[in-house]
């Protein structure tokens, strides 16, 4: 079968472009022909306020991609779409609604000469804007199939549109696996780590911390907004001595030193949809602190691996840190760490986006 996946892949970074091209890579190996059309010039920078791209690859690159889709240049995507006219399967990776008049150029140029499913990372921003949702149903109504990684996410999409839908588990996608050093005993230090939205509930953790006297925490990963603000909440709360921030992104080579500074990796969402990041702290040997919401729980095992904990509260969050260093509690968590199998989820994963059928 001919497949072309629209979507980042390297020199982006992050999650999305890592499953891009983990998904070509696997597709390839079960024998399929396959090319990644990806971008020139993804986002304009004030809507994406990170670092975009880096300069060395964190795996292995894809050799089939087209580094050609600018979202400044229309007349591009409808080009695009032209080229994949001779494509059995082409795939829409959505990770924003910002991507959708791309895609709609995209199906614009290809004219229904091949069956389009629109993998939806996210089918609406957890954050939303007016915009969102009417770009999206626009998009999903186009598609042949929609791919969700959850069923509450399914949900949402048949809320937008009649085209059947497909759940599959969002599949490990992790950056390459460096040496993972032994902890040298309890350091009553938790790390925070990735992408830091309001959504994430950093401002929960810090309040938990507050409570519980003793211990510390590092917050590493790229701030979309609101460090001043965090700046100010971590004065407010006195954790000034407590907590260090590393803002800026957090390249996969330093991974590993990172995590072994640390007793647990604490993942305080207020709402999520699938995540890497429970199983890249049990890839590095780090037991998980998170809560309750989306596929956290799926990746946590409450009591063996780490600890869950009910969404939304500064309170029950202290309560689970204090669980987590009672006497011996670290060390038991961190002997039930295990790093993930990723290829039956790869499996699973291929299969439902290879079939057509609902």
């Amino acid at each position: 079968m001919r497949v072309a996946i629209v979507g980042p892949a390297y020199p982006y970074k992050g999650g999305g472009a890592q499953h891009t091209t983990e998904l070509a890579h696997r597709l390839a190996a079960l024998g399929h022909d396959v090319v990644i059309e990806s971008w020139r010039a993804q986002y304009p920078s004030f809507l994406y306020p990170g670092q975009q791209t880096i300069s060395a690859p964190e795996g292995e690159p894809f050799p089939g991609v087209r580094r050609v889709l600018d979202w400044r240049l229309p007349g591009g995507w409808v080009a695009c779409g032209r080229r994949l006219r001779g494509a059995d399967l082409v795939v829409l990776s959505l990770l924003s609604s910002v991507q959708v008049p791309a895609y709609l150029g995209i199906l614009y140029g290809l004219r229904r000469r091949a069956r389009v499913v629109a993998l939806c990372h996210n089918v609406l921003p957890h954050e939303r804007k007016p915009y969102d949702a009417p770009l999206v149903k626009a998009l999903l109504r186009r598609a042949d199939q929609v791919l969700t990684h959850s069923e509450e996410q399914a949900g949402l999409a048949r809320e937008l549109s009649a085209t059947p839908v497909r759940v599959a588990a969002l599949p490990p996608h992790l950056p390459a696996r460096g040496e993972v050093t032994a902890s040298g005993g309890v350091r009553n230090r938790l790390l925070f780590f990735g992408m830091i939205r309001p959504y994430k509930g950093l401002d929960l953790l810090l309040r938990a911390l507050a409570r519980v006297p003793g211990v510390s925490l590092t917050v590493a990963g790229e701030f979309w907004g609101g460090l001043d603000g965090t700046r100010d909440l971590i004065a407010e709360l006195a954790l000034g001595d407590r907590v260090e921030l590393r803002p800026g992104y957090v390249p996969a080579a330093e991974l590993p030193a990172l995590f072994a500074e640390a007793d647990a990796l604490v993942l305080p969402y207020r709402s999520a949809t699938a995540s890497q990041n429970a199983w890249l702290g049990h890839e590095n040997g780090l037991p998980v602190i998170a809560t309750r919401v989306g596929a956290l729980a799926d990746h946590v095992t409450d009591g063996v691996d780490g600890l869950l904990v009910e969404p939304g509260s500064a309170d029950a969050l202290a309560e689970a840190i204090t669980a987590f260093y009672a006497d011996g509690e670290p060390e038991r968590l961190r002997q039930g760490v295990k790093a993930v199998d990723p290829d039956p989820y790869w499996a699973a994963y291929c299969e439902a986006l290879l079939s057509s059928g609902a």
